[in-house]
C-alpha cells in the first residue's frame, strides 16, 4: 500500500462498508462514530497515531472520546472481530488458505500495562520490558491479513489477582501458555466455519504433540516446525530423533527449491522428506520434512507434516512460505495501520485497539486483492488471442 494512495484516502468507501458490518455492536451513536474515526486515523498518513493525533484527525478538541471508546464504553471486541472476520472470508475466503500462528512483541515502559514484564523480544533479540501478542493470520492466493489475537499473560500476572483486576483482567482469566492461546484461536476459526486447508506454526508452537494430535483427529492438515531433537515414530514403529532421519539421506533424496525467508526474502534451499508413523488412514500420510540452507549443511529446519497422501513437495513449501506472509502482515499493520501505536494499559483496551487495527488492515488487504484482480483482468484482456488451430495451414 503506497503512501500516495493512503494520502488520497483511497480506502474511505471500502472502510465505510466494513464499518457498517459492526455498527450494530454499539448501543449508541458516539461509540459507532468513534470506532470509524479511530480506524480512519489509524489508516491516515500520520507520523504518530496516539490519542491526541487520532482525535485531531477526527476533528475532536481532545482525546476524551477516543479514550472512552477504548477504556470505558461497553462493547465486545470479540463480537466486532467476528464481523471483521466475516468480511475477510466474504472477500478473501479460499478453501486452500493457510492459518498461520505466531507472536509479536510490543515494547513498553513501566509495569502497569496488562501482561508486561521483562521477557524475550523477537524484535530486538534481547530480554526487554514488553507485551507479547499471539496472532492468527489468514494467508491465501487472494491476500493475507490478521483474523485473531490474544494478549499473553505471564504467571507473574495471573498469580496476582489484585494486579489483574487493576488492569481489567477478570478473575476467570487464568494462565494459558502461548500454544494454548494459539490452539484456542485455531479452534475458533474452525468452529466459525472459516475456509482453510492448512495450519502452520514455528517450533515454539509446533513442538506441542498434543496440539498436533488434536489437529490430526479433526483431520486438519498441518505443517509444524519442530526442534532437531524431537523424537518421531518411523514407519517401522521405531523411535528416532528427527535429525537422525536426514543425516545419512542420499543426495538424490534432496531437492533444491526456492522459498521465502522471513528475514532475507526469496532464497534457495535443499528440501527432503521422510515418511513417518506406520498408523494412519490410507489417504493420509505423515512426513518429517527438512529444509537445508544451500552452502550451510548444518543449518537445517525440521517440520512434522500431516496431509493427504498425494500432496507434493511444492505444496508443502507453499505452506511453509506462508509464515513469511504473516511477518509481512505484522510489518504492514505496524507501518500503515498503527498496530503498535496504542496508549492503553488495560486488558480489554489492548484487545479493542488490536481489533480496530486489524479491521484497518483487513480493509487494505481487500482493496489490494481487488486491485490485483483488476490488473490481472487487464493483462488477460490485453494479451493476444491464441489463433484457432483449425485455421492454421497444414
Amino acid at each position: 500500500m503506497g503512501g500516495d494512495q493512503a494520502d488520497a484516502f483511497w480506502w474511505t468507501g471500502e472502510l465505510d462498508r466494513l464499518h457498517a458490518r459492526f455498527t450494530h455492536r454499539f448501543a449508541r451513536s458516539e461509540p459507532r462514530e468513534s470506532a470509524l474515526a479511530y480506524i480512519q486515523g489509524l489508516l491516515a498518513p500520520l507520523a504518530r497515531k496516539n490519542g491526541w493525533t487520532l482525535a485531531e484527525q477526527a476533528g475532536h478538541a481532545a482525546p476524551d472520546r477516543i479514550h472512552r471508546l477504548l477504556n470505558r464504553i461497553e462493547w465486545d471486541a470479540d463480537e466486532v472481530l467476528d464481523d471483521v472476520r466475516g468480511y475477510i472470508v466474504d472477500h478473501l475466503g479460499d478453501r486452500d488458505a493457510v492459518l498461520v500462528v505466531d507472536d509479536t512483541d510490543f515494547l513498553k515502559k513501566g509495569a502497569r500495562s496488562a501482561g508486561v514484564q521483562r521477557q524475550h523480544s523477537g524484535a530486538t533479540g534481547r530480554t526487554e520490558n514488553c507485551q507479547i501478542g499471539i496472532f492468527l493470520a489468514y494467508v491465501c492466493r487472494h491476500g493475507r491479513t490478521l483474523i485473531d489475537r490474544r494478549l499473553y499473560l505471564p504467571t507473574a500476572w495471573t498469580d496476582d489477582r489484585q494486579r489483574c483486576r487493576r488492569a481489567g483482567i477478570s478473575d476467570d482469566t487464568l494462565f494459558q501458555t502461548k500454544p494454548a492461546l494459539a490452539r484456542a484461536m485455531v479452534w475458533r476459526a474452525i468452529t466459525d466455519g472459516v475456509p482453510f486447508l492448512w495450519v502452520t506454526a514455528d517450533a515454539d508452537y509446533g513442538f506441542s504433540r498434543s496440539w498436533r494430535l488434536e489437529l490430526e483427529e479433526a483431520d486438519v492438515f498441518h505443517i509444524m516446525a519442530t526442534t532437531r531433537h524431537e523424537t518421531v515414530v518411523t514407519r517401522w514403529a521405531v523411535d528416532h530423533p528427527v535429525h537422525d532421519l536426514f543425516d545419512e539421506l542420499p543426495r538424490d533424496q534432496w531437492e533444491r527449491r526456492p522459498y521465502e525467508d522471513e528475514a532475507c526474502g526469496r532464497r534457495m534451499a535443499d528440501w527432503a522428506r521422510v515418511e513417518i508413523r506406520p498408523w494412519h488412514r490410507a489417504d493420509r500420510t505423515h512426513w518429517a520434512l527438512a529444509r537445508r540452507a544451500v552452502g550451510r549443511p548444518e543449518n537445517i529446519v525440521y517440520y512434522i507434516v500431516y496431509c493427504q497422501t498425494r500432496t507434493g513437495l511444492d505444496e508443502l513449501i507453499r505452506v511453509v512460505d506462508s509464515r513469511g506472509a504473516l511477518e509481512e502482515c505484522f510489518r504492514t499493520a505496524r507501518q500503515e495501520c498503527g498496530l503498535d501505536d496504542y496508549q492503553v494499559r488495560r486488558y480489554p483496551g489492548w484487545h479493542r485497539h488490536m481489533t480496530l487495527a486489524m479491521a484497518a488492515h483487513a480493509c487494505l488487504a481487500v482493496l489490494r486483492a481487488r486491485e490485483q484482480n483488476a490488473k490481472r483482468s487487464q493483462r488477460i484482456a490485453a494479451s493476444p488471442t491464441d489463433p484457432d488451430p483449425r485455421e492454421s495451414d497444414n
